[in-house]
C-alpha cells in the first residue's frame, strides 16, 4: 500500500514525550486488530497550530510568547482538551498529550477526539492583567479552528476557572452571543458545572477504589502517598482521607511532608489555599520529591507532571498500586520495571478521565441550557469510569495485558472501528 506517514525526520513535534505517547501505541496496536490505513492514520495529529501571543506587560515592555493547540482525532467528534501555561509547553507536548486525550475520549466513549494547547510562559511572573491578556490573545489566535462542534479548551496546568471565563469571553464577543459551550471548567456563573473543580482528583480515587475491590483490599486500611497537592492532588488526598484511608505523606513544588502516623489532609489543604504553597508548614516532617516517591506505602498517587516514575527510580518505589492522576507520569522503562516488580499501575488514560469526562456533562448542559445537581454528576462519573474500569480490567485478564496497554487497546478499538467506517477523505 501507498505509504503517507511523514519522512524520517520530518515530525516537527517530534520529542520524548511524544515519542514515548508513540511508542505506547505501538506496543498496543498488535492487540488491537485494526487495519493498516487505519494505524497509520492515527499515529499523527490532525491538525498542529503554532502561534504568537504578543503582550504588552505591565512594565511597558513588550513580549511575544509561542502558544500550541493539537488536535490529533475528529474521528468520533469535536477535539477536547486542556490550555497549560507553562514554561515548558512545546509542540511536541501538545501533540502526546493530545494522542493520549483521544483514547481517553473514546475509552470512556465520548463523543470526542482529543486536543491540547498551551502557551510557553512562566506564570508565576506574570500578573492576573498579564494573564488576561495572553488569554484573550491567545483566543483569538485560535479563533479559526475552536468551536463547540470543532474544538472545545479546558483548564490544564496553571490555567483555570477565570482562565476559561476569558476565552469564553473573548470567543462570544467575536461571534456576537454569549458560548458558553465553547470552553468547559468555567465559572458555575457561565454555564460551569457543578462538580467540575473536584471531578479529576475524585475520579483517582473512584477508579483506585474500584481497583482495590478487585484486588480484595479494604481501601480504608491502606496507607496512601499522593505526589502533587494542586486541583488533581489535593483533592484525591482529600477523598482518600474521607474514606478512611491513611494519608502519609503530601508534595507540592515546594518538597514534600511526611508523617508515618497520617497527615490532617483538611488542614495541609486549608494551608495551601492561604499561603500559597506548603513550603512553611512545619507540623510534618519534610522530604524532597525523590525521597517522597520511594516511600514504602500501599497506594503512590502521580499527581504532579510528566516523567516522574523512571528507568533511575522505579527500583527504588515501594508502592503495592500506583494511580496515574497526571499525564505521563511513568516512561517506558520504569513502566517495564514495575511490572516485573508486580506493582500495578492504574494508567493515566483511564486513572484522570474524571475531567474530561464531566466536562463531557457540563458541554452537553451548556447545550441543552438543562443542568443536573451535584449528587446526579458524582453517580454519572462513578458508573462511567466504573464501566471503562471493568471493560479494561477484563481486557488485560482475557489478553494478558497491562492494564495500561488493555486501557489503550480499548482506546484504539473504538476510534479505529468509527474511522474504519467513515474511511479517509477523499
Amino acid at each position: 500500500m501507498e505509504e503517507f506517514a511523514p519522512e524520517d525526520g520530518q515530525l516537527e513535534w517530534e520529542t520524548p514525550l511524544y515519542r514515548t505517547a508513540l511508542a505506547q501505541y505501538e506496543q498496543a496496536l498488535p492487540h488491537a486488530d485494526v487495519q493498516e490505513f487505519v494505524a497509520e492514520r492515527l499515529r499523527y495529529p490532525e491538525r498542529s497550530l503554532v502561534v504568537s501571543v504578543p503582550v504588552r506587560l505591565d512594565s511597558g515592555r513588550w513580549t511575544v510568547f509561542p502558544g500550541y493547540r493539537v488536535q490529533h482525532s475528529t474521528v468520533l467528534g469535536p477535539t477536547k482538551g486542556g490550555i497549560r501555561y507553562d514554561p515548558e509547553v512545546t509542540l511536541g507536548e501538545c501533540a502526546a498529550l493530545a494522542m493520549w486525550m483521544t483514547w481517553k475520549c473514546a475509552l470512556l466513549r465520548l463523543p470526542y477526539g482529543g486536543a491540547k494547547g498551551g502557551v510557553r510562559c512562566t506564570p508565576r511572573e506574570l500578573s492576573e492583567d498579564e494573564l488576561q491578556k495572553i488569554t484573550r490573545r491567545f483566543t483569538s489566535e485560535l479563533l479559526p479552528i475552536i468551536g463547540p462542534q470543532e474544538d472545545i479548551p479546558a483548564p490544564d496546568m496553571a490555567t483555570n476557572e477565570q482562565t476559561m471565563a476569558w476565552m469564553m469571553d473573548t470567543y462570544s464577543m467575536q461571534v456576537g452571543h454569549a458560548v458558553p459551550e465553547i470552553v468547559t471548567g468555567k465559572p458555575i456563573s457561565l454555564g460551569g458545572s457543578l462538580f467540575r473543580h473536584e471531578a479529576t482528583g475524585a475520579g483517582v480515587v473512584m477508579v483506585i477504589e474500584r481497583a482495590c475491590q478487585r484486588l480484595g483490599w479494604e481501601l480504608a486500611e491502606q496507607r496512601c502517598v499522593v505526589q502533587g497537592f494542586g486541583n488533581v492532588g489535593g483533592i484525591a488526598a482529600a477523598e482518600l482521607d474521607a474514606l478512611g484511608a491513611t494519608v502519609i505523606a503530601v508534595s507540592d513544588l515546594s518538597g514534600g511532608v511526611h508523617d508515618e502516623g497520617g497527615l490532617d489532609v483538611e488542614a495541609l489543604r486549608r494551608f495551601a489555599e492561604e499561603r500559597g504553597s506548603l513550603a512553611e508548614w512545619t507540623e510534618s516532617d519534610r522530604l524532597t520529591n525523590d525521597e517522597l516517591l520511594e516511600l514504602p506505602c500501599d497506594v503512590l498517587v502521580l499527581a504532579a507532571r510528566e516523567d516522574q516514575v523512571s528507568a533511575e527510580n522505579a527500583p527504588r518505589l515501594q508502592a503495592r498500586l500506583i494511580a496515574e492522576g497526571a499525564n505521563g507520569p511513568t516512561s517506558l522503562e520504569a513502566d517495564a520495571i514495575l511490572a516485573e516488580r508486580g506493582i500495578l499501575v492504574l494508567p493515566d488514560v483511564l486513572t484522570n478521565a474524571g475531567g474530561v469526562t464531566v466536562s463531557y456533562f457540563e458541554w452537553v448542559q451548556d447545550l441543552g441550557r438543562l443542568f443536573w445537581d451535584r449528587r446526579e454528576i458524582r453517580a454519572k462519573l462513578a458508573e462511567q469510569l466504573s464501566d471503562a474500569f471493568d471493560r479494561v480490567w477484563s481486557l488485560a485478564e482475557e489478553r494478558g495485558l497491562s492494564l495500561r496497554s488493555a486501557a489503550l487497546v480499548a482506546g484504539i478499538r473504538e476510534v479505529a472501528g468509527a474511522l474504519r467506517s467513515r474511511g479517509i477523505y477523499p
